[in-house]
């Protein structure tokens, strides 16, 4: 009678193993192809190595699609011996609960001819599944000799010299993918807001809208399925929101009740109209406490100097705490006496390049939601996934993100899932990513991929 009772309540359980057995369903993942610029890369701590390169979502995922009928997945990784490629930040010290960062500049992946201005890496020409290139906008896709005249060194190393002048859409096209990702499109937003909003370099809908359709056109030209991903509002990033509350609790402590900066981006002299007074009370970050952002030129890579002898806030370019190279007569050019104390004067502002005032940061958020909205509606007269990169990463800025009982947040160095520069993901944030790229992509085809445990994989690195 028990063991009629034991079969009859084992006939009772679900069988987890075959309720969740590896499916593709109507995807096939045989040739996957990651499109798209560092983010794809494995671009993390401010550079490209082969750490990064080995743990980059696409690389997740295609050991994931490895268990429903994935082929091979190659990336361009650095060889043995220049591990280090790029070179990158690591976290060499805590410092009054600050942190400090030293390059990584040993075992690089440098060749015969590469200078500081122009970096040469060695090639990697074969066929590869991984074709993130950092740096890219979606605006470069159709530049002939974008690597070998333009001179982007992650493009040029993966292009044959024979085919100097190929473009990246051409590249992409030649790519055959049964299944792909695509993330292009967050440079076209990025470069503008680091820069404290540079002129022209927003690229423009019409543009953005045009190419984002030729690519992931050249993407399905075959049939192939696969997942874009939109662009996380930048301003959510540890690159900005961890310069701004701790400037403003620096001036308020030294008790300075104002400052003079320098909004837009056109250089002027000290009478200039874009010379503009604000209160200690408007240095504010995105959370909705107020205004102004400070850009990583003023983060706490870039250390702010304090005294109380005429100098009271000094901006300082340079791990060394000495003006890089030719920074002084960059600044000269914007009218700025780099002699003096910045912010103190009209004639001496804090340099537009450090601020992304209120009028650029509205600018950000309407290309970003723009840029998206192309991304959505090419998506769905595609039938493509969508991976709402925007909407996920605002959701961890605002609550953080708690994975098997760890909290994960957007906080710089302590969140673990930004890495040292406070743009690029950490190994633990492209877990995350791929795992939520799997999401939609068996919510979408079907399918049943497993994904993976972000805490098995590392956030920033500690000494």
């Amino acid at each position: 009678m028990l063991a009629l009772l034991g079969l009859g309540l084992s006939a009772c359980q679900p069988d987890l193993e075959k309720d969740f057995e590896p499916s593709n369903g109507t995807a096939d993942f045989s040739n996957y192809i990651a499109v798209g610029n560092s983010l794809t890369a494995g671009f993390s701590d401010g550079g490209l190595y082969l750490e990064g390169q080995q743990q980059s979502f696409p690389a997740i995922l295609a050991q994931q699609f490895a268990t429903v009928g994935g082929g091979e997945f190659v990336q361009p990784l650095f060889g043995a011996g220049q591990e280090n490629g790029s070179g990158y930040l690591r976290l060499a010290n805590i410092v009054n609960g600050l942190p400090v960062t030293a390059s990584v500049n040993t075992n690089l992946a440098l060749r015969q001819g590469a200078t500081a201005a122009r970096p040469l890496y060695t090639k990697f020409t074969g066929q590869i599944n991984n074709l993130g290139v950092p740096g890219i906008r979606l605006s470069d896709i159709e530049t002939a000799g974008y690597g070998s005249v333009l001179g982007n060194p992650f493009f040029e190393r993966i292009t044959p010299d024979a085919q100097a002048t190929q473009t990246y859409l051409q590249r992409v096209a030649a790519s055959n993918p049964t299944f792909f990702t695509n993330w292009l499109g967050n440079n076209d937003v990025l470069g503008f807001a680091t820069a404290g909003g540079a002129a022209n370099s927003l690229t423009s809908v019409a543009d953005f809208t045009d190419k984002n359709s030729k690519v992931i056109d050249a993407l399905t030209a075959t049939g192939a399925k696969g997942v874009v991903a939109t662009i996380p509002d930048v301003t959510t990033i540890p690159f900005f929101t961890t310069v701004g509350p701790s400037f403003r609790t620096t001036l308020e402590a030294g008790k300075v009740s104002g400052l003079v900066i320098q909004t837009g981006a056109a250089p002027g002299g000290a009478t200039s109209a874009n010379r503009k007074p604000i209160t200690t009370g408007d240095i504010k970050a995105v959370d909705g406490t107020g205004r102004q952002l400070f850009t990583l030129l003023s983060s706490p890579f870039l250390p702010l100097v304090g005294t109380k002898t005429g100098r009271p806030w000094r901006y300082v370019y340079g791990q060394s705490g000495q003006p890089a190279a030719g920074f002084p007569l960059f600044l000269a050019a914007y009218g700025i006496d780099t002699t003096a104390a910045f912010g103190v004067s009209a004639g001496n502002p804090i340099p537009s390049l450090f601020v992304l005032d209120d009028v650029e940061q509205g600018q950000v958020r309407t290309a970003t939601n723009n840029f998206n909205a192309a991304i959505k509606t090419k998506a769905a007269a595609k039938g493509l996934a969508v991976f709402d990169a925007n909407a996920f990463f605002s959701t961890v800025a605002s609550n953080g993100l708690v994975v098997n009982g760890v909290n994960n947040t957007a906080g710089f160095v302590s969140g673990n899932l930004f890495s040292l520069d406070g743009v690029h993901p950490t190994p633990r944030g492209y877990a995350v990513v791929a795992n939520e790229m799997i999401k939609v992509i068996n919510s979408t085809y079907g399918a049943k991929v497993p994904t993976v445990n972000p805490t098995s994989y590392r956030g920033v690195k500690f000494p």
